[in-house]
């Protein structure tokens, strides 16, 4: 057997290996920042000890700093002006650190790249979460299913799947495409699909969706949609389309960038020798002033303007367990007037409990919920789980009874028997008429409140109820009395029912609210909300919530949601506390007004340098103090962010 010295070394040390690619791989994801930070402390270093060291190395230093720091941002701007044949701002960047360099101000123009860089590492980093949203999503969709033809069972990549083929899914396994249940009964988990925390009881003719659960049946489905036109392939593909679309902000300042090069450039090339022809410089004096033009006009105060006060904003966020993901959301979020939220796991907490335990009168409690207790606890159905947690709250006890002919009735109940015959589960199970009947029909009162409902059998008569309901968290009505009082709408968007929708909004305190929503009409209600309102945050934190989290103009995530909600939204609530948000809001206007005031300064200040400079008032020192003066400044009055 003939085996490498490689293969061998890999046998044997495969952590050591994987942790060595887990490490490639972060620092190829993070090369950019790295860059910047290096061509930084080359910077730093260069500044503190230039007196010690000689002239040569002074300057190899440099150049090191502007290769490692420009390099990303150079070869993109240059690949970038090939292919639109249009100058850009990392042209300009570089052309104001050759001018900088070409009349001796070496340093000035490093710091011009470092700054520029560390910014366009941030976005590249920006867009590599976007793109890891997508990889989740992708992650939760099956590659295979097991196709049944003639009775022979194939398993087959999802991609060749056809049509009215039959499909076989048993218990616990994911469902791999869109399907009617040709034969069987489980309960669904559809969290993926509705957000909805308690599973959906389907049997025969029943449409079930690719992405979804089996808890605890088999089923066998016919295919009723292509795997490419999926619905759960409907929400990568809105989530892929929000993320591309740009905001009309960044569209004008793509226009304002591209509009700022040309003219800076112009500028600075009628500096060079009109005055000379017409002013009576000297060629030499002519091109020095278009030099300082060019250091001058950078924008680098400008950009200072934004980028410290937003990282200061951001940290003071994080703070108080606020994660915003860059300070254009935070610049957003003082601007909403509507905020649509999630149901289940925003508004809720997203498990179900107990809320009500009714008895008949002529039996023992407690030896009835250490019955349910034990049965249920066979279970692994999220309501089943609740009633078992519930009973051993209050029994107290941890002995329980030994359970004999446990059997699950997909999508009814369940059956066992301890020292009499026992059944828990929905009022068909058991028995719709006498359901009705029980404590006077306090089924129907239970069921108008938006509660589950599972009654407990004993022998042949039922001997309790337990009523079942996701609640409200405890910060939520405090959180959208506070939204309200700031002038900002609540809506709230739901998979549930409309009748359970209608008992937490009013519940919260929220006055309109769309219920039986799939993701693509939560995506399709913000949207509306968009056009009537302008600007719309929406708050989710499940894999159906992310398309209408990328729609919003700022997508705000509870901290316990799922990887694809924390991914696509632009804030994350690590506390899971809706109060936050007015906070956040309170940020936002405290951070515009700061980031106001930069812009006004380090424009006035640029407008100023250079007509300094057109008079000859300034020299190159002179026009350099201001330049970076300005920038630290506007850096300062932005770390007030950080109280």
């Amino acid at each position: 057997m003939d085996i490498t010295h490689g293969s061998l070394n890999s046998a044997i040390h495969p952590k050591k290996d994987a942790a060595s690619t887990t490490l490639f791989r972060r620092i190829g994801e993070h090369i950019e920042l790295i860059a910047a930070l290096l061509s930084g402390a080359l910077i730093l270093f260069t500044w503190l000890f230039g007196d010690n060291l000689s002239q040569s190395w002074w300057v190899i230093l440099h150049l090191l700093a502007f290769a490692v720091g420009g390099y990303a941002k150079a070869s993109e701007g240059i690949t970038e002006t090939i292919r639109t044949k249009k100058l850009n701002v990392e042209i300009l960047m570089i052309l104001a650190a050759i001018g900088s360099v070409t009349i001796g101000y070496w340093t000035e123009g490093a710091i011009l790249i470092f700054i520029f860089a560390l910014s366009g590492a941030l976005e590249t980093y920006s867009i590599n979460k976007s793109n890891k949203a997508i990889s989740s999503l992708m992650d939760l969709q099956p590659e295979e299913a097991l196709l049944i033809n003639d009775g022979v069972e194939k398993t087959v990549p999802v991609s060749e799947l056809q049509l009215d083929d039959l499909v076989l899914v048993r218990a616990g396994e994911r469902i791999a495409a869109d399907g009617l249940i040709v034969k069987g009964a489980s309960s669904i988990d559809e969290s993926t699909i509705s957000g909805e925390s308690i599973p959906v009881n389907k049997s025969v003719s029943n449409k079930v969706f690719s992405g979804t659960v089996a808890l605890d049946g088999t089923i066998m489905l016919k295919i009723t949609t292509r795997p490419s036109e999926t619905l759960f392939q409907k929400i990568i593909d809105l989530v892929q389309t929000a993320q591309e679309e740009k905001s009309p902000s960044q569209l004008f300042i793509e226009k304002f960038e591209n509009a700022y090069v040309y003219a800076v450039l112009a500028i600075v090339a009628i500096m060079m020798f009109v005055p000379h022809l017409t002013l009576g410089w000297s060629l030499s004096e002519s091109i020095y002033r278009a030099m300082v033009l060019l250091v001058v006009a950078s924008p680098c105060a400008l950009v200072a303007s934004i980028s410290p006060a937003s990282l200061s904003a951001i940290s003071n966020a994080a703070r108080k367990g606020i994660l915003f993901k860059g300070g254009v959301h935070i610049e957003n979020l003082n601007s909403i007037q509507a905020i649509a939220l999630d149901k289940t796991g925003t508004l809720t907490n997203g498990k179900p409990v107990v809320t009500d335990a009714i008895f008949a009168p002529d039996e023992d409690q407690m030896q009835i919920m250490a019955a349910a207790r034990a049965i249920e606890k066979q279970s692994t159905h999220p309501l089943a789980q609740a009633i078992a947690s519930f009973c051993q709250t209050n029994t107290g006890s941890s002995n329980q009874p030994e359970v004999l002919h446990w059997k699950n009735f997909s999508g009814n109940g369940v059956s066992a028997f301890l020292t009499n015959k026992w059944a828990i589960g929905k009022a068909d199970f058991v028995g719709k008429e006498a359901a009705m009947e029980f404590q006077h029909n306090a089924l129907a009162r239970l069921a108008s409140e938006g509660k589950t409902v599972a009654f407990v059998k004993k022998e042949d008569k039922i001997v309790a109820m337990f009523a079942l309901k996701d609640t409200v968290r405890q910060t939520t009505k405090q959180a959208i009395a506070k939204l309200k009082s700031n002038g900002i709408i609540p809506f709230m968007l739901t998979g549930d029912n409309e009748m359970t929708a209608k008992a937490i909004a009013e519940e919260t305190g929220i006055d309109r609210y769309f219920a039986n929503c799939l993701p693509q009409d939560k995506v399709k209600f913000v949207k509306e909300l968009r056009q009537q309102y302008g600007n719309v945050a929406m708050v989710g934190d499940g894999i159906n919530d992310a398309p209408a989290l990328a729609s919003a103009n700022t997508g705000i995530a509870m901290g316990q949601g799922t990887d694809i909600a924390l991914d696509t939204a632009d804030v994350v609530l690590m506390n899971n506390d809706l109060s936050k948000i007015t906070g956040s809001i309170q940020l936002s206007s405290r951070m515009n007004r700061i980031v106001k005031q930069n812009i006004l300064f380090s424009l006035s200040v640029i407008v100023l340098l250079i007509l300094s400079n057109y008079f000859q008032l300034i020299d190159l020192p002179l026009g350099v103090l201001g330049h970076e003066g300005s920038t630290i400044l506007v850096i300062l009055n932005g770390l007030r962010l950080l109280r």
